[in-house]
């Protein structure tokens, strides 16, 4: 992003966001005129709520005349929860030029869009010189919808002066979302992480739709602007345009599918802000109950039926790629802990998942393993008794069995079941969402071809730097683009409730699968 790399390997994100802010924002005052964009308020639809706007990012940008309306359409839509899938979602999208009055139309059926609420514009400017982009506007859209009905199917369409999805013409622009069940129901939800921009991606998100989730889990590295990792090196080859392409090829799942994404190393992009996380916070609106919304923005947790989600941002503890570490001052742990005391001891959930993008324990001989999550958060995994952890970061899938103080606590074959309130944890690394893949040290092992290894040779990324160690808790091994479906399904109090995991390639073959069994509450 313009960091020379020697100075970078040395920089905080922090230090990297001064640098950049001082070499370019002079230049860019004088040439363009600079202005400050402020939030217009979005709000709900139903009988008796009340507008609200999410908190904006404020970026500065050179001053824009609108263009006509009339041609212009929005493109890259994408859903998210709010602090409660019941009542709550985001809808967001983009407009490629500054348009006037932007708004979305929501109503229960496609032709009764009546309700018509102003939406919030984030505008996000990149002068030439930080990266490959050259000088770059991107105006991003939102509008919360509040008060809604638990377990309803609404239609909406964005549109701005000169575009209305209301229009007859325009009715193929609308599109629809569905509310979580008020009570106990199943249901079914995906994951992968590292997905970028490209054929691979594509494939994965067509085969995610035809999964029918009711929300999707993105483990980090999302759309790989920054394609050099967030401050290991320079980031010259930074291209904030890969974020308009990323949003156009996951349209087709994320407009009608909440798409939850945590915050990986390729999602600092150090000129918007001095966490790096500026850029993000005008692209996405999420659930804003997390620790530290200035800090971590992509820490937050929500509820759906029986199972609680929690995000985390690994970034703060990794010791392979510091550039945020400690950000939080160790309020994300402390947080995290109450969380899951929390949902550990709520009537209503029977399942916690937790995703972030740095992997607890992964054998690829790219990344491994990460030290911070093992010292930070898996002590909390194993006395919680966790359900669930996935990860991105390293390009491949891999599963292991039930582990519990660093070691095997019990083998899960594949079609197997663990018990976390005894056993331990079950950990799945699922990156090949779409980038380039990474490598194993030990043969593929998976369903129908199964080769197992007890002895495998890999490293833990630590505050001294790599250290080797030897594994026997890597289960199943697959080295190529695939996803991650679970299939939860409740069940009455004292009966056994379960979590049904499958690993999907993107030929549609299952390369693995097991179930994750609990008491229902």
């Amino acid at each position: 992003m313009g960091v020379p790399e020697k100075l970078a390997e040395r920089m905080s994100m922090a230090e990297q966001h001064e640098y950049l802010r001082a070499r370019f924002s002079r230049r860019t005052m004088i040439r363009g005129g600079a202005v400050t964009l402020g939030a217009v308020a979005g709000g709900a639809f139903v009988p008796g709520a009340t507008a609200q706007a999410a908190v904006p990012a404020r970026h500065t940008a050179p001053a824009a005349a609108t263009a006509d309306g009339a041609h212009v359409a929005p493109f890259g839509r994408h859903l998210a929860w709010g602090n409660d899938p019941r009542t709550e979602i985001t809808v967001s999208w983009q407009v490629p030029v500054a348009v006037r009055k932007p708004f979305i139309r929501v109503g229960a059926h496609p032709w009764d869009l009546s309700r018509k609420i102003e939406a919030e514009v984030r505008t996000l400017y990149t002068p030439a010189g930080v990266g490959a982009s050259g000088d770059h506007t991107q105006y991003y859209l939102h509008a919360r919808l509040t008060h809604l009905r638990p377990g309803r199917t609404y239609y909406y369409g964005v549109g701005h002066q000169g575009f209305d999805p209301a229009e007859p013409h325009l009715l193929g622009t609308v599109g629809t979302f569905t509310t979580a069940p008020a009570h106990k129901a199943p249901f079914t939800f995906t994951a992968f992480g590292d997905e970028g921009v490209g054929y691979h991606g594509l494939a994965n998100n067509s085969l995610l739709l035809g999964q029918n989730p009711a929300f999707h889990l993105h483990a980090g590295d999302i759309a790989y602007a920054d394609p050099s990792g967030a401050g290991k090196t320079a980031d010259t080859g930074f291209d904030a345009r890969t974020w308009d392409s990323f949003l156009a090829q996951t349209e087709t799942v994320a407009k009608q599918v909440p798409w939850m994404p945590a915050y990986g190393n390729h999602d600092m992009e150090a000129w918007y802000s001095p966490n790096g996380y500026g850029g993000e916070d005008a692209r996405w609106t999420l659930p804003d109950n997390g620790p530290d919304r200035k800090n971590l923005p992509g820490v937050y947790s929500f509820v759906y039926g029986n199972t609680a989600v929690i995000s985390l941002d690994a970034n703060d503890i990794s010791y392979e790629i510091p550039a945020n570490l400690g950000i939080s001052g160790g309020t994300q742990t402390t947080w995290l802990e109450g969380q899951l005391k929390k949902f550990r001891a709520a009537k209503d959930v029977d399942f916690i998942v937790v995703f972030f993008h740095h992997c607890a324990y992964c054998t690829s001989t790219a990344h491994a393993s990460e030290g911070g999550v093992r010292q930070e958060w898996v002590p909390l995994f194993e006395k919680y008794t966790v359900d669930l952890v996935i990860n991105g970061h390293n390009h491949q899938y891999e599963r292991t069995d039930v582990i519990k103080g660093g070691e095997v606590a019990k083998k899960l074959p594949i079609g197997g079941t663990a018990y976390p309130e005894t056993d331990g944890v079950v950990y799945v690394t699922a990156g090949a969402a779409g980038r380039s893949l990474y490598a194993f040290s030990a043969p593929d092992t998976y369903e129908g071809h199964e080769h197992e290894t007890d002895s495998v040779a890999s490293f833990v990324n630590t505050k001294d730097g790599k250290v080797h160690e030897t594994v026997g808790w890597s289960r199943v091994r697959y080295l190529n683009y695939s996803f991650l479906r679970v299939d939860v399904s409740p069940a009455p109090r004292g009966r056994q409730a379960t979590l049904k995991v499958s690993g999907i390639a993107e030929t549609g073959d299952r390369v693995d699968h097991f179930t994750v069994s609990r008491t229902a509450k």
